[in-house]
């Protein structure tokens, strides 16, 4: 089983900045593509940023040129830099995983967050 674990969500005033960070632990073998989707209040969840094993990275056209998305392979660890935030970023940010893990044989699965709050607001 894998357990994707973010954290740095929070309250910040437009223009701000924020970090969120995903953890992910488990009995992981590899992880291929990890990325970042939110759910503004009444709307649906959304990619926000996507990253691969490679590094390559593909954003939402609402983020591109603020938000910066990375990874320590190392760590399995993805990571989430916001910058010059606005009221419409506010949201519910989850993590997610594409991940070969290990049990009685190697298998693919894919995995969420529990989520964490972006509140951006004077």
């Amino acid at each position: 089983q894998v357990q994707l674990v973010e954290s740095g969500g929070g309250l910040v005033q437009p223009g701000g900045s924020l970090r969120l960070s995903c953890a992910a632990s488990g009995s992981i073998f590899s992880i291929n593509t990890m990325g970042w989707y939110r759910q503004p209040p009444g709307k649906e969840r959304e990619l926000v940023a996507i990253i691969t094993s490679g590094g390559s990275t593909k954003y939402a056209d609402s983020v591109k040129g603020r938000f910066t998305i990375s990874r320590d392979n190392a760590k399995n660890t993805v990571y989430l830099q916001m910058s010059s935030l606005k009221p419409e970023d506010t949201a519910v940010y989850y993590c997610n995983a594409d991940v070969w893990s290990r049990g009685s044989s190697i298998s693919r699965n894919n995995y969420w967050g529990q989520g964490t709050q972006v509140t951006v607001s004077s």
